[in-house]
Order: C-alpha cells, then sequence, then structure tokens
C-alpha cells in the first residue's frame, strides 16, 4: 500500500490529479468531506463543483495566457478539459461551462474508475502516508488549515474572495436590455447587457457604497486583503465613483440595440451560466451586500427592476500557503516531504490555474512511483511559468495568489513589435510544450493527446 496515493480535496486541483495518476495505473484514495459536510459557498457534493464563475476565461491562443493553458491541459488528456469541452455554454471568446452536468461527468468518470476510492470524509491533521496531496483550495477546513500552519511555522497567509449573483433570464426585461457580445465577438449575443445613464450609475453606486454588508468573518482578519482580480463591487466603487466604469462596467464595445445613437454611460453584462440559457451570472460582480440589500440595490439596474436573483453574492475567506518559502520544486513541503500541495492553495488563481497545479502535481507522484522522474515543464510554458511562480519565481516577502499571464514568461529574445508579442509568447510556449511531451517518458501513453 505504500504506492497508493492520498488526495485530499476533490475539487478541480484533486480531481484532475487522481485523473492523472488512476490513468496511469496507480491506485488513489481521495477524500472529499462534502457530502457529510458543508462550505460556505458550495451547493452539491459533485466533484469538481464551480463555485465563484462558470467561466474558464478567454480561449485564444494569439491573445489570451490562459488560453494557451487550455491548449497545453488538453494536450495532458485534462479531464477537467474535457468535461469543460464537453459541456462549454456560448460566452464570446471565452471557455465557459454548464456548471453542474461539468461537475456530474467528473463525478461519474472518477467514482467508475476501478483504481480510484472516494472517501467522504474530513480530514484535520497530515496525513503520514508516503504519497499524500493536499488539494483542498481557497476553502480549506479550520482543522487542516492549523496542521499546516503548524508544520509550516506560517502564521496563516489568506485573502479573500466573493462570488457574483446569478438571476434567471426570463426576469431579465429585454425592452431595455439587449444581446451583444462586447465588439460583437463570438456569436454576438452570448452576453446580456443592461445600459445605465450617468443619473442611474451615480445612484447606484450610492446606494451600493451605503448598503448594510455582511463580511462574516473574525475580528483577527480585517486586515486582509482581497485578491486584485476578483474585488467585490463595494471595494472597486470606494476606489473612487468612476472606477467600475473603466472595470466590469466599461460601455466600449457595446451599441444600445434599443437606441443605438446614445452611448450608455455604464453597462452592466450579464453572462450564460447554463447551456439552456435560463440562468445569467452577473459579470464581475463579486459583492459583499447583504442579501436583502443585494436585491434591493441590483433592482436600480436598467432592465433588473424584476430580477428573480437565484444565487446571491456571498464574501468568503480563501487561504494559501507561503509556496516559494515551504515547497520544493517538486511540489513537497519541505517540513513533511511525504506532502505535497497543489490547487489554489499553492498561490495560484482561477478554475484552469488550479487544475494545472494538480495534472503537474499528479504527474511528478506518478513520475516517481513509476520510475520514470518527470521533467519538469520548461518556464516558458504556461505549465512552467505557474509552476515557477509558486516555487521560487515570485517575490518571496511579497507573495500573492495568481493568475496566468504573460508576466510570469521570460521575455522574448529579439526586437518584437508590441501587438505581435502576445501571439509569439503563445507560439513559443506551445512549441515548447511540445518538445517536453515528446522528451518525457512518462507522457507518451494514451493520456497524452494532441489538442
Amino acid at each position: 500500500m505504500t504506492n497508493v496515493v492520498h488526495i485530499i480535496g476533490g475539487g478541480l486541483a484533486g480531481s484532475e490529479a487522481a485523473w492523472q495518476l488512476a490513468s496511469r495505473g496507480i491506485e488513489v484514495i481521495l477524500y472529499e468531506m462534502r457530502g457529510p459536510h458543508k462550505t460556505s459557498v458550495h451547493k452539491t457534493d459533485s466533484l469538481a463543483e464551480l463555485v465563484c464563475s462558470n467561466s474558464f476565461r478567454g480561449g485564444d491562443v494569439t491573445k489570451n495566457a490562459v488560453g494557451v493553458l487550455h491548449t497545453e491541459l488538453r494536450k495532458l488528456g485534462s479531464l477537467i478539459m474535457e468535461s469543460a469541452d464537453m459541456h462549454k455554454v456560448p460566452a464570446g471568446g471565452a471557455l465557459a461551462v454548464d456548471r453542474d452536468p461539468f461537475a456530474e461527468t467528473i463525478t461519474a468518470k472518477l467514482t467508475t474508475m476501478p483504481n480510484v476510492t472516494i472517501v467522504r470524509d474530513q480530514i484535520n491533521d497530515l496525513p503520514d502516508h508516503p504519497y499524500t496531496l493536499i488539494a483542498t483550495g481557497p476553502l480549506t477546513s479550520d482543522g487542516l488549515a492549523a496542521s499546516i500552519r503548524k508544520a509550516t511555522g506560517e502564521d496563516g497567509l489568506a485573502f479573500f474572495d466573493a462570488v457574483a449573483p446569478i438571476v434567471t433570464r426570463d426576469s431579465i426585461n429585454m425592452d431595455i436590455a439587449w444581446e451583444q457580445s462586447r465588439y460583437d465577438k463570438g456569436d454576438k449575443t452570448d452576453y446580456i447587457n443592461c445600459p445605465m445613464t450617468q443619473e442611474q450609475y451615480m445612484a447606484f453606486i450610492d446606494a451600493a457604497l451605503n448598503a448594510e454588508h455582511a463580511v462574516g468573518h473574525n475580528p483577527e482578519d480585517a486586515n486582509v486583503p482581497y485578491f486584485e482580480g476578483c474585488l467585490p463591487i463595494e471595494v472597486m466603487m470606494s476606489r473612487g465613483p468612476e472606477t467600475l466604469r473603466f472595470g466590469p462596467l466599461k460601455p466600449v464595445g457595446l451599441t444600445n440595440a434599443h437606441n443605438p445613437t446614445v452611448k450608455p454611460y455604464a453597462v452592466v453584462q450579464l453572462r450564460r451560466d447554463n447551456k439552456l440559457g435560463t440562468l445569467y451570472n452577473m459579470v464581475g460582480f463579486q459583492t459583499q451586500m447583504k442579501w436583502g440589500a443585494q436585491k434591493e440595490v441590483l433592482r436600480m439596474i436598467p432592465g433588473l427592476e424584476n430580477a428573480d436573483i437565484v444565487r446571491y453574492g456571498v464574501i468568503h475567506k480563501n487561504t494559501f500557503i507561503h509556496s516559494p518559502v515551504v515547497l520544493d520544486e517538486t511540489l513537497r513541503l519541505k517540513a513533511k516531504p511525504n506532502i505535497r500541495f497543489a490547487g489554489q492553495v499553492t498561490g495560484v488563481e482561477g478554475y484552469v490555474e488550479s487544475t494545472a497545479m494538480g495534472a503537474l502535481a499528479g504527474l511528478i507522484i506518478a513520475g516517481e512511483i513509476l520510475g520514470t522522474p518527470l521533467e519538469l515543464p520548461p518556464q516558458t510554458t504556461m505549465l512552467g511559468a505557474l509552476h515557477s511562480h509558486i516555487t521560487g519565481g515570485a517575490e518571496a516577502a511579497t507573495f500573492q495568489p495568481m493568475n496566468i499571464n504573460y508576466g510570469l514568461l521570460p521575455p522574448m529574445t529579439g526586437k518584437i513589435h508590441k501587438k505581435d508579442r502576445k501571439p509569439a509568447y503563445g507560439q513559443r510556449a506551445m512549441a515548447d510544450f511540445d518538445s517536453w511531451l515528446q522528451a518525457s517518458p512518462l507522457l507518451q501513453s494514451p493520456m497524452a493527446k494532441s489538442a
């Protein structure tokens, strides 16, 4: 039983790691506490449940670093990407999924794998098994978090994250709102847009800032910062009344179908949240208002005056470890080398990034068990850049969670025009990733397939 891998956490990273290991014949025990226990944001007991958004973000490999990461994961035979592609819904240039069947597919695949055992239990202490992977994500339970802090000697790095509301499609007033993707991307109708005049916008800002808020965190958490990529709207508003107009409410690239000659002062966008098109997610509208206040304030938005809010925004605490200090390059905890970490708890941010670290952790462990050690991916690849960020590429003193971005990659050589840089980074990443795949015996299996 020494080669059994124990994975704690059945989210995106844990599920992907289990898939990569089990598909190579390695026995996995996957622990997931949901079922007997609940979290502050999850609604089901499915593995890999999505909670903050249904979007895997932009898929264009010439413009988006995360789009290149999509491609890299597909080439690794990622279960998460396979299910995302299977259950995608229209979202312009983004890859968005129908979240319930997405998670159900992953749960079914892992449940029926003969060498995967799923245990519904909460783990509060770091185990002594030779191969243990912690993939508990940003909602690590208090008991396990305390055990991790004890092992690392840290006082617990943390940040707060927020979840956006979801409304029903048929409750949106389409006599005011209209369908259009920004700059007419995708099929041009993947988003619903709610226009605001300057007067409406300023009234909304005032109401939101003065609404009753529910930050349900402990007094000692009062100074814990939010993640900059997922700020509550109230935090953005507090930086100035115009902040939202240059962020999620920017009116550019859109033309009001009901009044084409008048440019809206601000636009609230909603993105389809399920394949049926019955639910829409308020884009960039993470909020910490109490639910009663949300109902009142959000209905001030033109087109949402009768909105049926089926999921209110919530605020929750995310935790992550000081990875550049406490992990080695194989994602092992220096203080307890039998323990590895993967996913958002390591300080990567986002669904795709979490999946990527789960895949890499699974492959590293598989290489050790099978006697074919995995050479780490080049930093010029998106997978390699993320790995570098959490194992030493980031400044240890200022380490914060990070989405994949071109800034994590080594600079290109030679002079490249600004407009050509992103495509060039993507081309280099995919070429170097293919070379890495071909050079690794571990990846020469049915799992490694072309995107």
